[in-house]
């Protein structure tokens, strides 16, 4: 197994502004790859290393909608359920219609939320989450700002297009109301210590926080990355944990995830957290003609991807070069993190870096990571 390649490419990408990175590979439950390079903080005084924490940001929704299929197994939720079951808040709906509102027709079900055709949109500084945490002085709960947010009218009705969205916070409400657990609690007993995974959370303490990457802003013009402040702007309280964006790791711990999710839902250490038949239902294309063409609009170098349950998955080789197999599935991060998932071939790769808006990473180091780690493994197609 030659590793030069994707060594020489990760290597390169100090050139680009990426002040540091984290790349590791697992095939069949085992490593085959892991590379380090760059430093953890602004000063290049500490250089990336197996304890070094990051901010992964949207791949959490992985492990949310992991957890929505386990309660989907377990028979308390079904996927087509209305959501105002478990939230009574979204049961009448509004929808934008020009320049006012009408009652929507469509109800969401969960199944919209994990695909993304709620009708939600991701505006942070709704007034009704800003509302929230003023009545609370900063400390809403999941519950209190998902609640809160159904006050805002969805952008288009439910279940007819694609918009990326709040709708993966909104599971974690479900989750909290239908498990009788708090979120955290739930993804905590349920996902995260049967497999072992020790650093993974929601909470920045402080013991994370010293180990944590600096964060950075990209800058494409000039490729090059300035340090910004460790904040997560989609943690809205100490008291919310975000289903889409709230997960805090270390890539030797959520490696973890990925290689349970690509081996029919168990893990190294033997303890089975989904289905095989969950995985694939996952990782099935969700999207009608006009809600794919949304998907493909948003510009994110993913010709030949839809969109499953709270993931991206290549349905079309003839729409891209991509050396990894139909099915191949996974998600990325506002930092830069990308989890690739083959279930067919069991291979799981994890690259983290910590730079926030930096198309460079979505459009050309996460396709290239893709391509090199199967080039590498001789399982290019």
């Amino acid at each position: 197994m030659d590793q030069k390649e994707l060594i020489s490419f990760l290597n390169s990408l100090e050139d680009y502004g990426i002040p540091g990175c984290d790349c590791i590979v697992y095939l069949n439950h085992k490593p085959v790859f892991r590379y380090m390079t760059g430093y953890a903080d602004k000063e290049k005084t500490k250089p990336i290393n197996e304890g070094t924490y990051f901010w992964i940001y949207s791949v959490t929704k992985l492990v949310t909608c992991a957890a929505v299929m386990q309660l989907v197994e377990n028979g308390i939720i079904s996927l087509d359920d209305p959501v105002y079951l478990y939230l009574p808040e979204y049961k009448n709906m509004k929808v934008k219609d020009g320049n006012t509102v009408k009652p929507a027709e469509n109800i969401i079900s969960i199944r919209h939320l994990m695909s993304m055709r709620s009708g939600m949109n991701y505006n942070i500084s709704a007034p009704s989450i800003l509302r929230a945490l003023k009545e609370t002085n900063g400390q809403a709960s999941t519950l209190d700002i998902i609640k809160a947010l159904a006050h805002e009218p969805l952008d288009f009705e439910p279940g007819t297009r694609f918009q990326y969205s709040l709708s993966h916070d909104v599971l974690a409400a479900v989750i909290e109301v239908a498990s009788g657990k708090s979120f955290d609690a739930y993804i905590q007993d349920h996902i995260l210590q049967p497999l072992g995974m020790h650093k993974t959370g929601f909470e920045l303490t402080e013991e994370k926080r010293s180990a944590m990457a600096d964060q950075f802003l990209y800058n494409v013009l000039s490729r090059s990355s300035k340090p910004v402040s460790l904040n997560n702007d989609f943690v809205f309280s100490p008291n919310y944990k975000s289903g889409g964006a709230g997960l805090i790791s270390t890539t030797d711990d959520f490696i973890l995830f990925l290689d349970a999710m690509c081996n029919g839902g168990v893990g190294a250490n033997g303890s089975r957290i989904l289905s095989k038949e969950s995985i694939d239902l996952i990782r099935t294309d969700q999207l009608n003609d006009k809600a794919r063409d949304d998907y493909i609009k948003m510009d994110w170098n993913r010709c030949g991807y839809s969109y499953g349950l709270g993931c991206r998955v290549l349905i079309d080789k003839t729409l891209t070069e991509a050396k990894s197999p139909l099915g191949e599935f996974g998600w990325d991060g506002a930092a830069g993190a990308s989890a690739i998932i083959d279930a067919d071939n069991h291979v799981a790769v994890f690259y983290v870096q910590h730079v926030l808006a930096c198309d460079f990473a979505y459009k050309t180091i996460h396709r290239r990571v893709r391509d090199l780690t199967y080039e590498m493994l001789q399982l290019a197609s």
